[in-house]
């Protein structure tokens, strides 16, 4: 089992899914059942395919499941901004720091692996 203390991305990743998953169960109780579904999917998959990485096959596994990671980053900044823009939708501050904050992250691990695999 991975150690979330030792590795600030997968502990990160699972807060920030833990919290989708309560932001969910609020947008659904408000009806917003196709952002709710979309939302749900796209910021748990971020940490899913971050915890994925951790024991790849390969280190071109590692870095696609991480870039897998970066464009479900992506998508679930895009429900928060609409979200965030939305006149009827609830809003959450804190969940868009931690999308911030993970990002940084993956996009630092990407930015490393990518030059270490092409001998920068």
């Amino acid at each position: 089992m991975i150690n979330f203390e030792n590795n600030p991305l997968i502990g990160k990743t699972v807060k920030f899914s833990l919290d989708i998953i309560e932001f969910c169960e609020l947008l659904e109780q408000n009806k917003k059942f196709v952002i709710a579904k979309q939302l749900l999917r796209s910021g748990t998959s971020i940490g899913a395919n971050s915890f994925e990485a951790q024991n790849p096959y390969s280190k071109k596994d590692f870095v696609n499941k991480i870039k897998i990671a970066a464009k479900e980053l992506e998508e679930t900044k895009y429900w928060l901004y609409l979200c965030k823009h939305s006149k009827n939708y609830p809003f959450e501050d804190k969940l868009e720091a931690q999308i911030i904050e993970i990002g940084k992250i993956i996009y630092k691990i990407l930015s490393t692996s990518l030059s270490k695999e092409n001998g920068l």
